[in-house]
């Protein structure tokens, strides 16, 4: 049987909140990240999704090390690298990479392109066949960039051929896992497009492991083979694409996927609506019980009074509910994601 080529076990992150003249009081932590776990299998992309400020991209930055988790585990490949010292992580980001949400401040504008992708080369020490600059300029033309611009310089491209140089760059040294944050989210939807197709055939072609952190369930919907809905720092539901969307069981679930617009007027006209009250509760002081309670439907004193553990409801479905339930009018039709027309 396959072993994950990630495994998240418990992880959470807490920033202290400080307090006094010098801030050497801790008054508090926001709790961004709150004891999740998870699977990612090799060559899979697992999205990770929710509203924004759930610790989605905290999450992303925590398993790769980018910040340090306040508690947990962090397994790649069977090593726990939780504990691993800065210098013992180096020769791990060959391995483990990511692709950032901005593609502006993401580059440095003041290096060319061909620096900031010879950069894994460098820092890790691999001298490629042909040399560094013939490999830079075959990772350009992998990625649909013109290899002559080898010399120019970020702020020379657009929106798109940026996140293409930021991707470039992550799969300079072919590693085994990659956490895309956000990748396409400030570019706009026909570039969107362009740029998932091309991490699809990049995964392909070198069997990478995607975690792939969006807030567009469409996005989510295209590229991933297994979901995980996040909120408040914590995993809501675990399931395969598919199930998830059309067998969504948790409440949370059920809102985001209502609030996806479907192409077909007589339908997007006829269905129901689930409407969130209130405001998402602040990570410094989550709620009680169920941190989705003070928004939930179908809130109970159980509730208030009892933390709802990620269980198994079904071959491959979790969800951390006590009262899962299937409700057929927050299906959403995958034709109707938005995102039918990616070829």
């Amino acid at each position: 049987m396959t072993e994950p080529i990630m495994r998240v076990t418990n992880v959470t992150k807490h920033f202290p909140i400080s307090e006094g003249i010098f801030r050497q009081r801790q008054s508090g932590a926001v709790r961004a990240v709150d004891g999740i776990s998870f699977e990612v299998m090799p060559g899979e992309t697992l999205g990770l999704v929710g509203e924004s400020g759930c610790g989605k991209s905290t999450a992303g930055r925590t398993i790769l090390r980018l910040v340090e988790p306040t508690s947990g585990t962090v397994e790649f490949a069977g090593n726990d690298i939780t504990k691993l010292a800065k210098r013992d992580l180096v020769p791990l980001r060959r391995d483990l990479q990511m692709i950032f949400q901005d593609p502006f401040s993401s580059l440095n504008p003041r290096h060319t392109i061909g620096d900031i992708i010879a950069a894994p080369f460098k820092v890790q020490k691999v001298k490629p066949t042909g040399g560094i600059q013939q490999a830079v300029q075959d990772l350009l033309e992998r990625v649909g960039l013109n290899p002559e611009h080898y010399n120019r310089y970020p702020g020379d491209f657009s929106g798109g051929q940026r996140q293409r140089i930021g991707i470039a760059r992550a799969i300079a040294l072919q590693p085994k896992f990659i956490v895309c944050d956000e990748p396409v989210s400030a570019l706009d939807v026909s570039i969107q497009a362009q740029v998932l197709n091309l991490l699809e055939d990049i995964q392909n072609d070198y069997g990478i492991a995607y975690l792939f952190v969006a807030h567009d369930l469409s996005v989510v919907h295209h590229i991933s083979d297994r979901v995980a809905v996040m909120y408040l720092g914590k995993i809501m539901e675990i399931a395969s694409r598919d199930d998830l969307f059309a067998t969504s069981m948790h409440p949370y679930t059920h809102a985001l996927m209502s609030a996806v617009p479907i192409a077909d007027p007589d339908l997007e006209r006829n269905r129901e609506r689930i409407i969130l009250k209130g405001e998402l509760p602040s990570p410094s002081n989550p709620p009680s019980g169920c941190v989705f309670n003070t928004r939930c439907p179908k809130k109970t004193d159980l509730c208030v009074s009892s933390v709802p553990e990620l269980r198994q409801i079904s071959p491959g479905h979790e969800v951390a509910c006590h009262y899962p339930e299937v409700i057929s009018s927050a299906t959403v039709h995958p034709a109707a994601t938005g995102m039918d027309f990616i070829g």
